[in-house]
């Protein structure tokens, strides 16, 4: 697979995490990257269908709550994550 490979779909409109607002809570339709990216990504708790709210977001980084884990990640990891 290439680097816009998806691990799940939706039909419907797509915002990637990096843009959701602050206090805010979405669903992960498809996360794109390497396969390696993919994979840390689902470890973390971002698979499709997956539920995130967004604590906090400076500059597109993100503070996020997925799994009854918060963690922060950067805006590169956040935008390949869409969500609906």
């Amino acid at each position: 697979m290439d680097d816009e490979a998806a691990v799940g779909t939706s039909g419907g409109a797509q915002l990637p995490l990096s843009m959701v607002s602050e206090g805010q809570t979405v669903l992960v339709s498809r996360v794109r990257g390497s396969q390696e990216l993919r994979q840390h990504l689902a470890e973390l708790g971002f698979v499709q269908g997956a539920s995130v709210k967004v604590v906090s977001r400076v500059n597109g980084d993100v503070l996020v709550s997925v799994k009854g884990a918060t963690f922060g990640i950067g805006r590169d990891m956040a935008q390949k994550i869409a969500t609906c």
